[in-house]
């Protein structure tokens, strides 16, 4: 394919030469990578901005309903079931990362490789690792703002309030959109479409292709790695009594009934017909105590640094793997 070559020539009086203003435009090439990606950076930044504005809204209209009812003293029943605003606002953070992946990270450089631009801009006296910078500065930085805000404000909604939300702490609609969550995970789902553009070089297969990697990601592969970050305990207390209150705010992972000389046994392992059966089945076996292992809510701050960390590893991995793979393939 030929190359077009930029000559100076002499311009009219008072008018700059197409050369000068071409080195002006690429000496300023973080501004000419805001130019080319305006349309998503507004979108992006836009919903952000709409969002927030939502957040401090629904936040206020909490509390004044709660010092109407007089929470904390008195019961306020439960002020977010069915609550619309808190419904759509989750559904468009949780969409935020797919937004962020398929629509900025994916068309990055994929883009640009596709239509020429990417061959044409490293001919004009800047380096492709330069080119590559500006572009990945962009995205990330574009990802990172739009996560801290989010879980700035969320995190402000939720944590005074948290006994009156109906979902629990570590369910992803809670524990992925407050902390250091968010950002690491929008940071690393863009660099994932960035990486995924790189290597298939067309923008609407490195689309497709970032959408089932993403929607794979959220929906199945985090929802089991989330569980594992933090450190399971165990609690035995007399069969057929109340948890104590304190066991209120953890997270369930698995229930047993256990012998006084600590043998555990399956929670159907006296499921019997009759009640006779069952209790004859309790006595053979000595089982004495119900036993629950679980995940207390003090382990949340250090499970999502936990995963805030694992989430940058992946980003430098990748962003490390398509500097090295874009920097040797021809564009």
């Amino acid at each position: 394919m030929s190359t077009t070559t930029l000559t100076e020539k002499p311009g009219e009086p008072g008018k700059p030469s197409e050369l000068g203003s071409a080195r002006r435009l690429l000496r300023g090439l973080p501004w000419l990578v805001v130019r080319q990606h305006r349309v998503a950076l507004a979108c992006v930044l836009g919903l952000t901005v709409l969002t927030a504005l939502w957040i401090a809204y629904e936040r206020h209209e909490l509390v004044q309903l709660l010092d109407a009812k007089g929470w904390p003293e008195k019961d306020p029943g439960r002020p977010m079931e069915n609550n619309r605003g808190y419904e759509y606002i989750t559904n468009i953070i949780n969409g935020l990362p797919l937004i962020l992946a398929v629509f900025v990270g994916a068309p990055l450089i994929a883009g640009d490789q596709e239509s020429g631009t990417a061959q044409l801009v490293t001919t004009q006296s800047v380096t492709r690792r330069q080119w590559l910078i500006a572009k990945l500065g962009l995205a990330y930085g574009l990802a990172l703002i739009s996560g801290l805000v989010l879980s700035a404000l969320f995190t402000w909604w939720w944590k005074p309030h948290r006994s009156l939300f109906l979902s629990e702490w570590i369910d992803g609609v809670i524990f992925d959109n407050t902390g250091p969550v968010l950002p690491a995970f929008l940071l690393f789902l863009t660099a994932a479409g960035v990486t995924i553009g790189a290597l298939v070089r067309r923008m609407l297969p490195a689309m497709v292709g970032t959408f089932l990697f993403t929607s794979v990601t959220t929906v199945f592969v985090w929802d089991e790695i989330r569980v594992r970050l933090g450190s399971p305990q165990m609690f035995t207390y007399p069969k057929d009594t109340e948890l104590p209150a304190r066991f209120h705010d953890v997270y369930e992972l698995d229930r047993w009934v256990g012998s006084a000389d600590g043998t555990l046994y399956g929670w159907g392992t006296c499921a019997e017909a009759t009640d006779e059966a069952q209790n004859a089945c309790i006595k053979e076996h000595g089982i004495v105590n119900d036993v629950i292992e679980y995940l207390d809510y003090g382990q949340m701050a250090t499970m999502q640094w936990t995963a805030a960390g694992i989430l940058l590893a992946g980003t430098i991995l990748l962003t490390a793997f398509t500097l090295w793979w874009t920097s040797r393939r021809p564009l």
